[in-house]
């Protein structure tokens, strides 16, 4: 029988009124919505029931909310006696991975999350910045093309599957590296909606602002395989995983390779625990043969565990 991964959803899958659902059926769910208000200090709880969007889609709040909504779903999952084989997150995910892994506590990953979240938004309106994916387009070639722009900062930010790879940077030089890599034969380049250069070098004051915390924090080897985003490598050791945690900020997020690995692993199914589909699509991408299933709400968490 193959070996199941659990993978967690990053920035940009939320949605008003995800795990209202799950919170209303599970205790397990509702426990980890009061510890987060607690710990927080916010009504997180009404922001991501009932909105606004806009409120929730602001970094500070989409990146907290994200994961509690994917810790929920772990812990209603474990109490199932459900539990995966390899854990990885896409960017913010990596938080809920190493929650599922038992490598860090709920309450220290929030805390994490929270820090991160409030870095990452200061260095938005510190830096402004544009993301856009290119598609139809391999990524070692835009590596180069980012490379010599000449007129701003542009980098490689997800390399997400095959012909799906995302650049950040200053504005007018994302605009200049996807103007070249569409004149090079690019499919098409779709400006993202997001506030600020994730995962590029304007990123790397949050990175700055973050590691004190990330390097304080307590964290256990992983009970369970992990890979990282940086190296997309199987890494047990607490201090590494905290640095690629800091260095994640600023690097890109090595999807594709973390899910060729795994399949090299072994690894048959793949379960995305978390709101939204996106990570079950870069999935089939990359291999269509393999089982994906999407995880977000009660009824999908009660088949799941009837079907294992």
């Amino acid at each position: 029988m193959g070996k199941t991964a659990w993978i967690f959803p990053g920035q940009g899958s939320q949605y008003v009124g995800m795990g209202r659902e799950l919170c209303e059926r599970f205790a397990e769910a509702r426990i980890v919505f009061d510890q987060a208000e607690q710990s927080l200090g916010k009504d997180l709880r009404r922001i991501i029931f009932d909105g606004p969007e806009d409120t929730l889609k602001q970094t500070v709040y989409a990146q907290p909310a994200i994961f509690v909504v994917s810790v929920a779903l772990i812990k209603v999952m474990e109490q199932m006696g459900l539990s995966p084989d390899y854990v990885a997150g896409h960017s913010l995910g990596e938080y809920s991975a190493l929650v599922a892994a038992g490598a860090i506590t709920f309450e220290d990953a929030l805390a994490l999350v929270s820090a991160r979240a409030t870095a990452m938004q200061r260095a938005c309106e510190a830096n402004g910045g544009a993301m856009c994916a290119v598609l139809g387009f391999d990524a070692q070639t835009l590596e180069e093309i980012c490379a010599g722009v000449s007129d701003g900062v542009v980098d490689v930010a997800n390399i997400n599957s095959p012909g799906q790879v995302v650049i950040s940077g200053e504005r007018n030089a994302v605009k200049t590296a996807g103007d070249e890599a569409m004149r090079r034969g690019a499919r098409r380049v779709i400006p993202l909606q997001v506030s600020g250069a994730f995962h590029s070098r304007l990123m790397r004051s949050a990175a700055d602002e973050f590691e004190p915390y990330a390097m304080k924090t307590p964290l256990a080897a992983p009970a369970i395989s992990f890979f990282p985003n940086v190296t997309a490598s199987l890494t047990d050791d607490p201090a590494q995983i905290r640095n690629k945690l800091v260095e994640q900020i600023y690097n890109p997020v090595r999807w594709q390779l973390t899910v060729e690995r795994m399949l090299e692993e072994g690894v048959a199914t793949f379960i995305e625990v978390g709101p939204g589909k996106v990570l079950t699509g870069l999935l089939k991408r990359t291999n269509g043969s393999t089982v994906g299933l999407n995880v977000d709400g009660p009824d999908s968490v009660e088949a799941l565990a009837q079907k294992s």
